[in-house]
């Protein structure tokens, strides 16, 4: 048996009894912080508390050449251990995919995720969200969409799939949750997404923008306002996250304002 089981977003602490317990009845234990990292962890405090021992599995041994994790798996029990929950990064899909194909049998474990931790700290409703997107460095595309001539990487680089998104999202009246590259603060997204508008157009650079940085730890930042004094404001160590927010329902402008310090004057309203 395969089992994925998600870490929630902070640190060793917070996974849930029936992961604690598949942990400490499994065969073999790994885990990988490539997709998702859980900031406030610790192998060994991991280690510790759960009361077996962790391998730490690099990138190709999941994407590239999971053989043998699947092997064990078939003989026994292997649990994957990994930041947020599972099921939300495609690598995991893909690895259950192979896994079934395999008549391996499959456990999800779910664990908390940015993509509801967010609307929560900010006060948005979850429903509201459209397409979410990730600000990448160039470095961490794929090597097909890399370009030589500069419009891949570089200079010429910019997020222009997560900027469509937020347009498109933006268009009707809903929010968008935009993903950092691990690392990446909230002002160098903001300036790689500036540098997207020169090309793609939507003038949403000079809306209201929410950032949130450390979600699901015991002090997380939320802020709100342009993107201009949110590159300003001090979140803090990362994992950061951006939002544009949508039309707003009088609660969520009330929430915004009142979370995150968001000005009055650039909260959109909801068509009556």
């Amino acid at each position: 048996m395969l089992i994925f089981a998600g870490l929630g977003l902070w640190d060793e602490k917070d996974l849930s009894v029936k992961t604690l317990e598949a942990i400490r009845g499994a065969d073999h234990i790994y885990a990988e912080f490539y997709t998702s990292t859980l900031p406030g962890a610790d192998r060994g405090r991991m280690e510790t508390i759960y009361g077996r021992p962790i391998t730490e599995l690099r990138r190709e041994e999941i994407e590239n050449d999971p053989g043998p994790l699947l092997e064990r798996a078939k003989r026994g029990t292997v649990v994957l251990l990994v930041g947020g929950d599972p099921m939300v990064a495609t690598t995991h899909i893909d690895l259950r995919l192979r896994a079934q194909e395999r008549g391996i049998p499959v456990c999800i474990l779910h664990g908390a995720s940015i993509a509801g931790a967010t609307p929560g700290l900010l006060g948005l409703q979850s429903y509201k969200f459209g397409r979410s997107g990730t600000v990448s460095r160039p470095y961490s595309l794929p090597l097909e969409r890399r370009s030589p001539s500069g419009s891949g990487v570089g200079r010429g680089w910019v997020p222009g799939d997560a900027y469509r998104a937020a347009r498109d999202n933006h268009g009707r009246g809903l929010h968008t949750l935009l993903l950092l590259d691990l690392g990446m603060a909230i002002p160098e997204a903001l300036g790689l997404l500036a540098r997207a508008e020169e090309n793609e157009g939507g003038g949403l650079m000079d809306l209201l923008w929410a950032g949130v940085a450390r979600a699901g730890s015991p002090e997380p930042a939320v802020h709100a306002d342009t993107p201009q004094q949110l590159a300003r404001f001090d979140f803090g160590p990362t994992p950061h996250v951006l939002v544009l927010p949508g039309s707003l329902h009088f609660m969520e402008a009330e929430a915004l304002r009142t979370l995150a310090g968001a000005p009055p004057e650039l909260l959109p309203r909801e068509k009556p």
